[in-house]
């Protein structure tokens, strides 16, 4: 926690004629947890949410800018490890322009299109390391064909190609265990030109949701929200009766808007755009699947699942229990007549849930959806810090000894108990 976000809790709290003590009881943590985030300690993301609800401001205004932390004299290992993914999305600049690759060869957008897929789908399967290492020569291929046709509708379908590969590079360099934000920014801020300059404006507006969630995870929250809507306005379905696609990609914009201003404590703001995105699965109906081109599980389903974080992140593990126990889109059966979410969602969904049990006190079933998540997605989860953190929380909040389960998932997710 940096210097200046601890002396912002503390001007907020001040201002608002509250104690430390008022304040700790306001938010339902104790008043140590006020004074470790005076103190810059480190708080979780969530319990800032909380403080600046209970202060009556944003959580972008408690989130100011400070210097940055010294570096150490560790070396990062990505700035190694991914030193050719680097060189392929920001490459160098000097006063001489670089001759152009020569491309000789008549490029086959059909065999790359092929190729990116197959990527897709190791992402998917979270085989993280093969994505990497297939990344640059993906840019690469992507950037010689967009060279090479320099007009037409295939200059069209090379932009768009090349777009969906930047877009894997940006949702790789972001996602827990590359957080890479820079260079995911730059990839997936490219993906979003190109996918404009083809005409595409769907292809754009998903890129757009993938932007999103980057912004979500640098803290850029009012940014998050603000382009996110504006980019809603820009591909809104005029007409009753618009394609799948259409809606869905409306209603994506609309969940990652509601995402970003949920977390910057504008519950009334993230209330609407919940309501577009749920008109928008109406429209849809049931799941309407297209990943190829907008990375897109979207449905009522999908619509639910997003909107139980809400709770979450207001801190209401209550009303995320009451929910995923009696909502009817969160229930199995709705699952197989509406369609399942993404992996992704439904895996997150399942953590979601297990973070709940386990601040309800019930470690039961925490364990047991933390079981169901390793089950569904292994590599997924131990990736992922609300898994660690979950599992850290039952362990403190374990009295007797730990079961054969809690110590087998303590190991396998690197949490001390």
């Amino acid at each position: 926690m940096t210097t200046e976000l601890a002396d912002n809790v503390r001007k907020y709290r001040r201002r608002a004629g509250m104690s430390q003590e008022e304040l700790a009881h306001a938010v339902g943590v104790s008043p140590g947890t006020v004074r470790k985030a005076e103190q810059g300690g480190t708080i979780r993301m969530e319990t800032l949410h909380t403080l600046a609800r209970a202060l009556g401001v944003t959580t972008a205004a408690l989130m100011a800018s400070d210097a940055p932390e010294p570096v150490g004299q560790a070396e990062e290992p990505n700035r190694v490890n991914l030193i050719q993914l680097r060189a392929a999305l920001t490459p160098a600049v000097g006063l001489v322009d670089q001759d152009a690759e020569a491309v000789a060869e008549e490029p086959n957008l059909r065999i790359f299109r092929r190729t990116l897929q197959d990527a897709r789908v190791l992402y998917f399967s979270d085989s993280y390391k093969s994505v990497a290492a297939q990344l640059p020569g993906l840019l690469r291929d992507a950037a010689r064909a967009v060279a090479y046709y320099d007009s037409g509708d295939e200059h069209r379908q090379a932009l768009l190609a090349r777009a969906e590969a930047l877009r894997l590079a940006g949702t790789y360099l972001t996602q827990a265990q590359v957080r890479q934000y820079d260079i995911a920014y730059a990839a997936v801020r490219s993906a979003i030109m190109d996918a404009r300059q083809a005409g595409d404006m769907l292809a754009a507006g998903s890129g757009v949701g993938c932007m999103c969630w980057l912004l979500v995870r640098q803290g850029r929250l009012d940014e998050a929200e603000q382009v996110a809507a504006q980019s809603m306005d820009a591909v809104e379905p005029k007409i009753t009766g618009a394609e799948p696609d259409h809606y869905a990609v409306w209603g994506g914009l609309a969940m990652e808007a509601a995402a970003a201003a949920a977390r910057n404590n504008r519950p009334d703001e993230a209330k609407e755009y919940r309501q577009a995105a749920r008109a928008a699965a109406t429209a849809v109906g049931t799941a309407h699947r297209n990943v190829s081109r907008h990375w897109s599980v979207f449905g009522p389903v999908t619509v639910a699942v997003k909107a139980l974080e809400d709770s979450l992140v207001i801190g209401d593990a209550r009303a995320v229990v009451r929910k995923a126990g009696e909502q009817e889109e969160l229930s199995p059966k709705a699952w197989k007549r509406l369609g399942r979410p993404s992996s992704n969602d439904g895996n997150r969904f399942t953590l979601d849930v297990a973070r709940a049990h386990t601040r309800t006190g019930d470690l039961s079933a925490a364990m047991d959806e933390l079981t169901r998540a390793r089950e569904a997605a292994p590599q997924w989860l131990r990736h992922q810090n609300g898994a660690a953190e979950t599992m850290q929380e039952i362990l403190g909040k374990r009295k007797r000894t730990l079961t054969t389960e809690m110590r087998e998932m303590a190991d396998y997710l690197g949490v001390a108990g």
